[in-house]
C-alpha cells in the first residue's frame, strides 16, 4: 500500500513549490560565495526540478495526491506561451534553418531503432526480463513507451489499446516511463548550464540562434517599460483570455473529431491522438501568440510579458519536478534497466547526427524532449536558453503528436522480431 505524503492540501504544496523556486532564484542571483560556484555547474532550472523531487521522494509531497501539474499544463503553460510568442520573429524562426527538424527526427529513430536493440542487449544478459507471452509479453508493454516517447500521452494510450498489453502489468511501463523521462530530461538541463562548451565540442554554429535572441532582446529594450497596474491586467487578459479560446477551441474540435470521425474516435486508430484537447489547447494557443505578434500587443514584451511568461514556466518545471520519485528508479531494475539502454541508445544517435551536422546544443535538447517530453517539457527546454525559442519547442512537440503512433508501430514491429515474438 502506497503512504500518503505529509501534505496533500494543494495550497500547502503550491507554498512549498514557490518557496523552492524563491530559494533557487535568489541563491543563484548572489554575486559571491558558494552558491556562485554552486551554479557554475548545477543550472537553476535543474535545481527547480531537482528539489520537488526530492521532497517527493522523501515523502513531503506527492503529485498523486496533488492537482498542480493539471493546473500548470492546462492554464499556466498555455497562458505562458502565448505570452512568449507576443514578441517572436517568426521569420527569424525559419531561418534557424533545417537542423532543428533533422535533430527532431534524429530522436525519433534513435527512439524507433532505440527499443529493439534494448530487447537484443538485455535479452543476453536476462532472458526473463524481455519474455512474457500473449498479453503479459513485454514487447507489447514497451510499445506504449514508444508511443509516449516519440509523442505523448495520447500515442501511448493508442498502443496500449492497439497491442493489448496486460493492464495489471501496465503500472510497470508508466514507472519506466516516468523515471527514465525524468532522468534524461535532468540531463538535458544538466547540460544547458555547459551549453558553450557543448557547442564548442560540436563546432556547431549556433549564428542563428543567437540573432534570433539578440533580435528579440534589442525589440525588448527598445519598448522596454516601467509597466503599469493597467498593463499587467491587460497582459493577464491576452493571456488567460487566450487560455480560455484555446480550451473552448480545444474541447470542441475535439469532441466534433470523435462524435463524427469513427477514426478519430477508435483508440486503435493511428490518427486518434489528433482528438486529444491537449494537442489543440497548446496548438491554438501557440498560434494566437504568434498571431498577435503581427499587431500592436506585441509592445507589451516591453511590459514584461514573457518575463511573466518565464515564471509560468517556472511553476510548471515545480511541478513536473514533483512527478519524479528517485527512489522508484530501485523499483523494477530490470524493466528500468531496458528503459536505460533504449534512452542511451537515443542520446547517442542524437550526439553522433549532432556532431556530423555541426548543429548546436539547443537544437539536441529541443529535439530530444519535443520527442520524449512532448509538448508540456519540450517549450520549458527551449525557454530555458531563451525565452523567445519557446515556440521552437511547441512546433517540434507537435511534430511528435503527428508522427507519434505510426513511429510507435514500426518500432513495436522491430521490437516484436527482437523479443521473438
Amino acid at each position: 500500500m502506497e503512504s500518503t505524503p505529509y501534505f496533500t492540501n494543494d495550497a500547502i504544496v503550491l507554498g512549498i513549490l514557490m518557496i523552492a523556486l524563491g530559494f533557487v532564484f535568489y541563491t543563484s542571483s548572489l554575486k559571491e560565495g558558494f552558491w556562485v560556484k554552486f551554479y557554475k555547474y548545477v543550472p537553476a532550472l535543474l535545481m527547480c526540478y531537482l528539489i520537488p523531487a526530492i521532497f517527493n521522494s522523501l515523502g513531503i509531497i506527492e503529485d498523486q495526491t496533488s492537482q498542480l501539474y493539471f493546473i500548470s499544463s492546462r492554464f499556466l503553460l498555455p497562458a505562458a506561451l502565448v505570452l512568449m510568442t507576443l514578441s517572436i520573429d517568426l521569420k527569424a524562426i525559419f531561418n534557424l534553418g533545417p537542423k532543428a527538424l533533422i535533430m527532431f527526427f534524429t530522436g525519433t529513430a534513435g527512439i524507433i531503432i532505440g527499443g529493439p536493440l534494448a530487447i537484443l542487449l538485455i535479452a543476453t544478459v536476462s532472458p526473463e526480463t524481455v519474455g512474457g507471452i500473449g498479453p503479459d509479453a513485454v514487447w507489447r508493454g514497451l510499445s506504449t513507451l514508444a508511443g509516449s516517447w516519440i509523442g505523448g500521452g495520447a500515442n501511448q494510450a493508442a498502443m496500449l489499446e492497439i497491442y493489448e498489453y496486460n493492464p495489471d502489468l501496465y503500472g510497470g511501463m508508466v514507472l519506466v516511463d516516468i523515471v527514465i523521462a525524468n532522468l534524461w530530461m535532468a540531463i538535458i538541463l544538466l547540460g544547458i548550464g555547459r551549453n558553450d562548451k557543448i557547442d564548442k565540442w560540436l563546432n556547431a554554429d549556433n549564428s542563428a540562434i543567437t540573432d534570433l535572441k539578440n533580435k528579440v532582446a534589442s525589440y525588448s529594450e527598445s519598448v522596454t517599460r516601467i509597466p503599469t497596474l493597467t498593463d499587467l491586467m491587460i497582459l493577464l487578459a491576452i493571456a488567460f483570455g487566450a487560455v480560455g479560446i484555446a480550451h473552448w477551441g480545444a474541447d470542441n474540435i475535439s469532441a466534433y473529431l470523435v462524435d463524427n470521425f469513427e477514426v478519430f474516435s477508435d483508440n486503435k486508430s493511428s490518427l486518434a491522438s489528433f482528438a486529444s484537447s491537449f494537442f489543440w489547447m497548446i496548438s491554438i494557443a501557440t498560434a494566437i501568440g504568434i498571431i498577435l505578434s503581427f499587431t500592436k500587443f506585441k509592445s507589451y514584451e516591453g511590459a514584461g510579458a514573457s518575463k511573466i511568461g518565464s515564471v509560468f514556466i517556472y511553476v510548471l518545471v515545480a511541478t513536473i519536478g514533483m512527478k519524479m520519485d528517485l527512489s522508484m528508479v530501485f523499483d523494477n531494475p530490470g524493466l528500468i534497466a531496458i528503459g536505460f539502454v533504449w534512452m542511451t541508445i537515443h542520446a547517442l544517435l542524437l550526439i553522433g547526427v549532432a556532431k556530423i551536422i555541426k548543429a548546436p546544443y539547443f537544437f539536441l535538447a529541443v529535439g530530444s524532449q519535443a520527442n520524449v517530453g512532448g509538448a508540456a517539457s519540450a517549450p520549458v527546454v527551449a525557454a530555458a536558453f531563451h525565452p523567445s525559442l519557446a515556440t521552437v519547442g511547441v512546433l517540434l512537440a507537435v511534430f511528435g503528436y503527428v508522427v507519434g503512433t505510426y513511429g510507435a508501430i514500426l518500432c513495436t514491429i522491430l521490437m516484436q522480431l527482437a523479443a521473438g515474438g
